[in-house]
């Protein structure tokens, strides 16, 4: 199942994270894709308060160190591979093994690792429509 959204500012994606967060069973992986700046990390703060009942100024990209993991009424694994060179750099950090730990795993700059994202992994995209404006589709394989 395939769904656009409109996003006119930030607190709406993070509406939109949050409506998702709601639903996602643990072990779920949601692959974030965009240019930077897109909102990728807005998204992911309302998804952690909607999962996990987390604040949203305790979620911050984790740019420098990869990962960040936020405890809440369930654990976030936060990936940001930006910075990351291959996915066999991904593998040698240990970091597959949190797709099935337990938590619901956020990755921003998924297109660095996609051909090994799990089967039944949601993909975000997020897109700039104007400068006020983006378009968020979300790709959901079964049912939440």
């Amino acid at each position: 199942m395939k769904t656009r959204i409109s996003s006119n500012s930030q607190e709406e994606t993070e509406q939109y994270g949050r409506l998702l967060g709601n639903r996602l069973p643990v072990n779920s992986v949601v692959a974030l894709f965009g240019e930077l700046g897109a909102g990728k990390t807005h998204f992911i703060k309302g998804l952690a308060q909607g999962a996990a009942n987390l604040d949203l100024h305790s979620v911050n990209s984790p740019t420098f160190t990869y990962l960040n993991i936020y405890e809440g009424q369930k654990t976030i694994y936060h990936f940001d591979l930006y910075r990351l060179q291959n996915e066999t750099q991904f593998l040698a950090l240990g970091f597959e093994e949190y797709f099935h730990a337990g938590g619901i795993c956020c990755i921003e700059w998924s297109e660095r690792i996609s051909s090994m994202l799990p089967t039944g992994t949601l993909e975000v995209h997020i897109f700039h429509s104007s400068p006020h404006q983006r378009e968020i589709v979300v790709n959901i394989s079964g049912e939440l």
